[in-house]
């Protein structure tokens, strides 16, 4: 598997091979994450984003404003719970340098949170307030976990919550090597979010939180081979 991971790798970053290792296609897939688990805070938990602070923020601020339909304690709660995540991943990263260790150290607190967030949408569900609650500090802290990591790692058009930038570049860049990682970027997002809001309207949170937490798990499992 890990040499499937490298030549990837590779056609992503082909200059830069040694200095990635199996982590860009590993990245692609926690982008996947992303979609999936956005698909469950958004349309469950009181149309908050638990990876997404951008949008996050801005709901906020509607929901200070009175807009209907968004909840100030679940906004304040995901942003105070991602930050949390953050800084725990940014305290980690001081004493971790090296960037396989690194990812395999968050990649594993964020499974366990993830873990811990499918539990409660098995056994509680998702539509009670103390049930939401419990549901996005663990997911809220498990995107911060994430999006520090790749922060740090710092594999260009690969940060794993954010496709801002990784658009304007696809579309003002000329064609090349880094429009098939933009590319692959906006693909993973897109489909996990597809996939996430199919298994959440059809079957439930559980379901879905369950794939996310399948596919870490598989991660985990390629960064160690």
């Amino acid at each position: 598997m890990r040499t499937m991971l490298l030549r990837a790798a590779d056609r992503l970053f082909p200059t830069a091979q040694g200095s990635y290792g199996v982590l860009p296609p590993l990245l692609v897939a926690l982008t996947f994450v992303t979609g999936v688990v956005d698909a469950v805070s958004y349309l469950g938990l009181r149309h908050v984003f638990v990876a997404n602070m951008t949008g996050n923020v801005v709901f906020f601020g509607f929901s200070l404003a009175g807009a209907p339909n968004l909840s100030v304690w679940a906004s304040a709660l995901a942003i105070a719970a991602f930050v949390t995540g953050a800084w725990t991943a940014g305290r980690v990263a001081g004493r971790i340098s090296e960037g396989e260790r690194l990812f395999r150290v968050i990649v594993t607190g964020q499974t366990v949170l993830v873990a811990g967030a499918v539990v409660v949408a098995l056994a509680a569900g998702h539509q009670a307030v103390g049930a939401q609650v419990a549901l996005i500090i663990p997911l809220g802290c498990g995107m911060g976990l994430q999006n520090a990591a790749a922060r740090k790692l710092a594999l260009p058009d690969l940060t794993t919550t954010v496709l801002t930038l990784t658009v304007t570049g696809l579309v003002s860049d000329a064609p090349g090597r880094a429009s098939v990682r933009r590319l692959l970027s906006i693909a993973a997002m897109f489909g996990g979010a597809v996939c996430g809001a199919a298994l959440f309207v059809h079957v439930g949170a559980g379901a879905a939180l369950g794939l996310a937490l399948a596919l870490l798990l598989a991660v985990g499992v390629a960064v160690r081979a």
